[in-house]
């Protein structure tokens, strides 16, 4: 064919850099058997360059588009609109223009042609741009050709397209656009189908859009449509529309808006049997394309033709599961809060930590996150009857997600259990058998004993120090992959009771409380100043370095813009740092292992970059007076104990009061002695894991050193089998790497749900409060009380600014973001329940809090004046 042309025939998937997205999906249907594709070509990229270089100008133009964000709107316009209209003001070379007349004479001077841009960052796996360039349909005549040729190159900077691209950080300069060329097809009826529901995942649903006349109506939004919904070639929805508009070709080009006659709006556009025919082809063309698709279509003469194919990217990843029976997934991330991706590296050492534990506990990675396979529990009926309240003190919603999921009967009844290897008791039936013959014990015992975690901890982390320092680099990463889990078992067996205690104090005071007094549980006052939580040990000690740190704003203006590598040396230059620096030190000795994410390995410790406690620490000194933090700890510890008497007063007056208050009594101290307990698994597994890291990290910079990686965190990129093999060899694939750091930025810009199935349907979960405000935002009320105040959203903790009487917005938190709790007023999650990190220090610390409210951070801004009430899990903005 010519430079500058191709036709559809001699394009394919592997034609993108000429052919454009577009382009080369078309090139691809045509390959598939019994697909019908309206004929025509394609004007290539280097047309489109060929063209752009006659510009003087446009080099500068695309500079100074460069420095333009996307969420400059106003700019985007203006410096667009003259890339626009400069470029219409061009003429086509003649050469370019010269092939692409002959390419129209060969598919017919006589016809109408559809004319789309097919952009090489279009219709991509990771982002299709789809809409993002302009079509025009009916075209007819060469001078008309040529001119919307033209007008499709110069609407690669329309400002959406720019928008689009700077959002998700395709560079204006390098994105080149093809044109398609495509012999209109006059439809009867037509539309959108896609191959998954982009609703809800399912990746067996086919959804089909259907309106009449050309489908542009139905794409622009200009008409409703019929929607159907067909699953296994039955149609399992049908939603007809009235459809009062359609789009229609004119006889001298172009097209035009109808009113449809009014005994025909209600009409069903497609008959059933043409239905379950489109949903059939939908399956063809997925299978040739190996992934979902969205797919336009039209149906004239009773036939059905393929104008457009290309990969549907909102579709959350389906697990990596061996084989394609069905199962259940449960986000280990909402789980253990925090939501975002792992790296390869973190994601193999929970692989190798879980399956060490429990077989039955392997997780699968979606979208660069961890699942946890559930479905032997709900293949058996006493796992369905249990598995929502299981997961309910870690995250209500996704309790709620689970008995989604089992409302969905046909499909609950194919779950069949995993055959797993066969091995000793699984990790629920050890931990159910230590508990039971030491719960009765802690409950009923006049004195109650606390283990000495601290100590245990600093015997366990020792002892992995010491074998880890004693063997050489490959052995001491086996080491790692075969023994990290072996100090949780030790830790478990002493501190897994009383924290099951605790546990189960809870839930009796709760019951007591409401059976013999009538009253809502007093758990959220006997939770403040709990003893013993190593979380809240460490905001004081935080609080106790801010106060070492405020009479120096010399030292706090340096920690503002220090640099990680060099902080704590710089303190010796400013005032106060013979003071500041000792103090910083100890902190990091004891807590330096932390950080947001911290499940992560592949995240940075407070001990990598110091820097990450500065806003916290300023906050602290902004918002609260110095010592106000131990003040507070001891007021709510004072509190707490005032509570308690007042529910054994209240009790005594019952009948047979000296007996209940006397068990309210050791349940209420049993309850506060032990849940303080509940922080300690996680801070030994981040002991335990940065240990890890140090020494994977001395392997990574020898690595480095000899060349095999680029940086020591390119490891991250790995799994430890992999780095293990490039430590022997001394070797490491590049490649591999570049491409998962590239994968790795596509995940962070997902959103996991909480619940999937192995057919890709997501659950989210749900509240139905009663007497919900208008327009107020539904959660999980975990610390009682009402605030009002400043919302500050915070994704990341680094980005931190609270102030006195300002509410924290956030994603998650988990121990890393302690710090912050001292400053805040309030508290609001996405995800979260009654038991986890966020939920219990908000009690401890007497905050309202509000969790497992969806979308919080979008639906929230930053600065708003919100209300939290944390009795009935409500949250309004109030301006």
């Amino acid at each position: 064919m010519d430079r500058y042309v191709l036709d559809f025939a001699a394009i394919g998937k592997t034609d993108l850099a000429r052919a454009g997205g577009k382009g080369a999906n078309l090139g691809e249907l045509c390959r598939i058997p019994g697909v019908a594709v309206p004929a025509g070509f394609c004007v290539t990229t280097e047309a489109y360059e060929e063209f752009a270089a006659k510009s003087g100008e446009f080099a500068a133009l695309l500079a100074e588009l460069g420095r333009v964000g996307p969420g400059a709107l106003a700019e985007i316009r203006a410096v667009g609109g003259r890339i626009r209209a400069h470029l219409e003001s061009l003429a086509i070379p003649a050469p370019v223009a010269a092939e692409i007349v002959r390419a129209w004479r060969r598919a017919g001077a006589g016809h109408a042609y559809a004319v789309r841009s097919s952009a090489t960052a279009e219709d991509l796996p990771g982002a299709s741009f789809a809409g993002q360039q302009d079509t025009y349909l009916n075209v007819k005549g060469e001078g008309e050709l040529l001119y919307h040729v033209k007008r499709c190159w110069a609407s690669l900077f329309t400002d959406r397209a720019i928008a689009y691209r700077a959002k998700n950080g395709f560079d204006h300069g390098k994105v080149r656009l093809a044109v398609v060329v495509q012999r209109m097809v006059f439809p009867e009826v037509a539309g959108i189908m896609f191959t998954a529901d982009p609703v809800s995942g399912n990746r067996r649903v086919a959804s089909i859009d259907a309106a009449f006349g050309l489908g542009e109506a139905l794409v622009s939004g200009l008409v409703s449509a019929d929607l159907y919904k067909v699953r296994s070639g039955r149609i399992v929805k049908r939603q007809v529309a009235a459809k009062k508009l359609a789009i229609y070709p004119l006889a001298d080009g172009g097209t035009e808006e109808r009113e449809v006659p009014a005994g025909r709006q209600r009409e069903q556009a497609l008959p059933d049997a043409a239905i379950a025919e489109l949903a059939a082809l939908g399956r063809e063309i997925e299978e040739h394309f190996g992934a979902p698709q969205d797919i336009e279509w039209a149906r004239a003469g009773g036939r059905f033709y393929i104008v457009q194919s290309r990969p549907i990217t909102t579709l959350y990843p389906l697990p990596e599961t061996a084989g394609d029976a069905p199962g259940v997934y449960v986000s280990f991330g909402h789980v253990q809060m925090m939501t975002d991706p792992i790296r390869p590296l973190g994601m193999s050492i929970w692989e190798n930590t879980m399956e060490a534990v429990d077989n039955r506990w392997v997780p699968v990675a979606a979208g660069g996150r961890m699942y946890i396979d559930i479905t032997d529990s709900l293949a058996s009926w006493l796992g369905r009857k249990t598995a929502p309240a299981m997961y309910s003190k870690s995250d209500a919603l996704i309790a709620s997600a689970i008995a989604e999921v089992l409302r969905r009967r046909d499909f609950i009844a194919s779950l069949q259990p995993r055959k797993r290897a066969k091995g000793g008791k699984s990790y629920m039936t050890k931990s159910l058998a230590m508990m039971a013959g030491a719960v009765p014990k802690l409950l009923l015992q006049d004195k109650i004993k606390v283990p000495d975690t601290e100590a245990l901890c600093a015997q366990l982390v020792g002892e992995l120090r010491r074998e880890l320092a004693r063997r050489p680099g490959q052995e001491r990463l086996k080491y790692i992959a075969d023994s990290f889990s072996m100090g949780f078992d030790a830790f478990m067996e002493e501190i897994g009771p009383p924290v099951f205690t605790a546990w189960m104090a809870s839930m009796l005071i709760g019951w007591l409380a409401r059976y013999w007094l009538g009253e809502p549980s007093p758990l959220d006052e006997l939770t403040k100043s709990a003893p013993g939580n190593v979380s809240s040990e460490m905001g004081l000690v935080l609080g106790d370095l801010a106060d070492v740190i405020r009479p120096y704003p010399a030292a706090l203006a340096y920690m503002k813009t220090a640099e990680d590598a060099t902080f704590l040396e710089g303190l010796g230059r400013v005032e106060g740092g013979d003071a500041i620096r000792p103090a910083f030190e100890s902190f990091l000795r004891k807590y330096g292992m932390r950080c947001p994410g911290e499940i992560d390995i592949t995240r940075p410790r407070w001990r990598e970059r110091p820097t990450q406690l500065v806003p916290a620490i300023a906050s602290h000194i902004h918002s609260t007076e110095p010592g106000e933090h131990r003040r507070k700890f001891a007021q709510g510890k004072a509190d707490a104990e005032r509570a308690a008497q007042e529910l054994r007063r209240r009790l005594k007056r019952r009948l047979a009061g000296g007996m209940k208050a006397r068990v309210m009594g050791r349940l209420a101290r049993t309850y506060r002695e032990f849940i303080g307990l509940r922080e300690y698994p996680k801070y030994l597994m981040v002991s335990l894991l940065d240990e890890c890291k140090k020494a994977i990290m001395e392997e990574a910079e020898a690595l480095a050193a000899q060349g095999a990686i680029e940086q020591p965190e390119d490891v991250f990129y790995l799994t430890l089998e992999e780095l293990t093999a490039a430590v022997a060899t001394g070797r490491a694939d590049k490649r591999i790497i570049a491409a998962r750091r590239e994968k790795y930025a596509e995940y962070e810009k997902l959103k996991p749900p909480r619940v999937m199935t192995s057919e890709g349907e997501m659950f989210a979960g749900s509240y139905a409060p009663r007497d919900l405000p208008p327009g107020a935002l539904a959660g999980m009320a975990v610390s009682a009380g009402t605030v009002e105040g400043r919302a500050r959203v915070v994704t990341k903790l680094e980005e931190a600014d609270l102030e006195r009487g300002d509410i924290l917005v956030a994603p998650f938190t988990d121990p890393g973001w302690t710090p912050l709790f001292v400053s805040a007023s309030g508290l609001v999650t996405e995800v979260g329940g009654l038991m986890t990190h966020g939920a219990v220090v908000a009690r401890e610390y007497g905050i309202p809090a509000v969790v497992g409210v969806d979308e919080a951070t979008e639906k929230i801004h930053d600065g708003d004046r919100i209300r939290v009430d944390g009795t009935k899990g409500v949250v309004e903005v109030l301006h």
